[in-house]
């Protein structure tokens, strides 16, 4: 296994420079993003898709740096209601994806998108609940009209370019939990699988471990976050939680860097668990951890997956 970083933690870095902080820090391999919501910071891969010379020199950059890339991310909405922002999102997974088969790199992150709640809507709608009966209406259609005809498609455009997707599980997306994933990966195709990140699934309730063992294989990519649970605003107000998330004092929960919401008997059991199902790629820091700086959260972050990797490839977390 490796350890990596999304390195649109360093958009205010040259790609370089970034890419020369990741090394530094001990990792192996870097995620760039290349579009929608990660931005185009380090790298647009509309930009540059069709431009050799551009392509060789962001692969010379990794290569000469002794780093990998892990994956390309560009996260979007796809199937947002309003057709400008879903051609957007589907153009920059596009030109993603012909970018990650000329750089050599396997996989490409995105999210499953979400649908408005009819051909009408303006804003995407994210059914939580099966009552009153109107929300299942709304799922059924949103999946079979509009999810899965899009991501069969999808699922035939990333064959003939010999890449995968990874689908990041996120509330506010038709995907956001095991189930959901693996439905997707069973109506429109196997090369679309999952990138893990537990931080989405902890507040949710869920076991991240007992996830892992359900999907298996189809995890293709693997991010470093941690949440932490403040268990008096969740029994008060539950974990449906729309406050901004720099109301750190009232949040049910918050994004935190790797071991500061879950300890370290955790994590090892995810390196374990992940090497268990045959999980073998990178583990990418990502940071939004609200008490902490860019670089004391990194830096932490870093030093702590560096040390899980080194401990795990000594066969030291088996028993974990």
């Amino acid at each position: 296994m490796k350890s990596g970083v999304f390195i649109v933690l360093f958009g205010q870095q040259a790609f370089e420079e970034a890419l020369d902080t990741a090394k530094a820090a001990g990792l192996q391999s870097v995620e760039i993003g290349t579009g929608a919501y990660p931005g185009t910071s380090h790298v647009n891969a509309k930009d540059i898709v069709n431009d050799e010379a551009a392509i060789r020199r962001v692969k010379d950059a990794v290569e000469s740096r002794g780093l990998t890339i892990s994956a390309l991310s560009c996260h979007g909405n796809p199937l947002h209601p309003d057709a400008s922002i879903a051609k957007s999102h589907h153009e920059d997974f596009v030109a993603t994806v012909q970018l990650a088969e000329k750089l050599g790199v396997e996989t490409v992150i995105t999210f499953s998108g979400c649908p408005g709640e009819s051909a009408n809507s303006k804003y995407p709608s994210w059914v939580t609940c099966p009552w009153p009966p109107d929300f299942l209406t709304v799922l059924e259609w949103q999946w079979n009209e509009i999810a899965i005809p899009y991501w069969r498609e999808q699922s035939a455009f990333l064959r003939k370019h010999n890449v995968r997707v990874a689908i990041e599980a996120h509330p506010g997306f038709l995907v956001y939990n095991t189930e959901t994933a693996l439905r997707l990966r069973e109506e429109a195709g196997d090369n679309i699988g999952v990138n893990f990140d537990p931080s989405h699934l902890f507040w949710q309730g869920m076991d991240p471990i007992e996830c892992i063992k359900a999907l298996g294989k189809s995890i293709y990519h693997v991010h470093a976050k941690d949440t932490k649970i403040d268990k008096r605003n969740t029994a008060i107000n539950g974990v449906l939680d729309n406050k901004n998330y720099g109301d750190i004092l009232n949040r049910s929960w918050v994004f935190r860097t790797v071991g500061y919401g879950h300890d370290d008997e955790f994590w090892k059991d995810l390196v374990s668990t992940l090497r268990l199902v045959g999980y073998d790629g990178t583990i990418s820091i990502e940071h939004e951890d609200g008490l902490m700086s860019v670089n004391e959260g990194f830096t932490k972050a870093a030093n702590f997956l560096n040390s899980l990797i080194l401990k795990e490839s000594a066969g030291e977390m088996w028993w974990a």
